[in-house]
């Protein structure tokens, strides 16, 4: 994502690699298809995922609400539900080490993710 992140994203159904580090899920719903064993997830954080409500909002008409998505989206990152999740990952982040953000998603550029990454690296910049 930003040069120089610590932060790697990876498609969940992708085998993992060597310098993955820790791989933290960042999807509400497990994956389809896939075992835990396979996904090789070290923690699944889908306290930071859009709540179910924008979820389905979003996915209703992705096409035309992406930026009013990542609007609303970084507005739950900042409530008290996502707070506790983010700075969990935050602290994993700080300890140092590879951090992958592993997701089912398949058009990362166009999903929550990116804005996560983006969340992370701001108040990891901003500390």
């Amino acid at each position: 994502m930003g040069s120089g992140s610590k932060i790697r994203v990876r498609r969940v159904y992708d085998p993992p690699e060597e310098d993955d580090g820790t791989r933290v899920l960042v999807d509400r719903l497990w994956p389809r298809g896939i075992s835990k064993e396979h996904a090789a997830v070290d923690l699944w954080a889908k306290d930071v995922t859009p709540s179910t409500e924008l979820r389905t909002w979003y996915h209703e008409a992705p096409d035309g609400r992406y930026d009013d998505f990542v609007d609303r989206y970084r507005t739950e990152l900042g409530d008290p539900a996502h707070t506790e999740a983010v700075q969990e990952l935050l602290a994993l982040l700080r300890r140092g080490g590879a951090v992958t953000l592993v997701t089912a998603v398949k058009d990362v550029p166009a999903s929550h993710v990116p804005v996560l990454v983006e969340h992370l690296e701001h108040a990891l910049d901003h500390r």
